[in-house]
């Protein structure tokens, strides 16, 4: 692996020690870099987040790959971070991956419906899958036809997110990947 500032000038110059951010160089996808999370996100770091990121941004990495399994706390200013990367990105052609997200940052990610907007993968070659193929799981899975786990009423989702049982009005929510679940 790489020294950070190999990748990004002057990367390393600043450092958090509940945030930990180390840098791959992805050779296979261009402009792709990963970035594995150490620690966690809070209303605190999450400029130090912010202003890290910025400078890999900056130096024309536009492919991003969070690698999440070491990341065990993320705010709601956290996830700010992350939808701020993604209007930072986009506009010059690039996106987001999220990869192995802990059970309890998914489910911030979720309560605060966020979940929808990122590409969430399970392993870094299906992240650089999405990136050789630019195909969004969403594009892939919806729409998405189901029975309601309460009532067994046939439902249809367009796209993922929290929305209301038509029969027995319980609340559901549907992942990325297509995944039911009272929510």
């Amino acid at each position: 692996m790489a020294n950070n500032n190999e990748l990004v000038s002057g990367f390393d110059d600043e450092r958090d020690d509940s945030l930990k951010i180390q840098l791959e160089k992805i050779e296979e996808i261009n402009s792709c870099v990963a970035i594995t999370l150490n620690g966690y996100i809070d209303t605190y770091n999450s400029v130090y987040f912010q202003k890290q990121i910025g400078k890999v941004v900056t130096t024309g990495y536009t492919n991003l790959i969070f690698n999440c399994s070491s990341l065990n706390y993320v705010s709601s200013t956290g996830i700010g971070s992350f939808t701020a990367f993604l209007k930072l990105v986009k506009p010059k052609g690039g996106d987001i991956v999220l990869l192995n997200i802990q059970p309890k940052v998914y489910e911030v990610f979720q309560l605060l419906g966020f979940s929808q907007f990122f590409n969430i993968k399970e392993s870094l070659d299906d992240a650089i899958d999405f990136f050789r193929t630019g195909t969004s799981v969403e594009n892939s899975i919806f729409p998405k036809i189901f029975n309601c786990p309460v009532c067994s009423r046939r439902l249809k989702a367009t796209k993922a997110g929290r929305f209301r049982c038509s029969d027995c009005k319980s609340i559901l929510a549907i992942d990325q990947q297509g995944h039911v679940f009272l929510g």
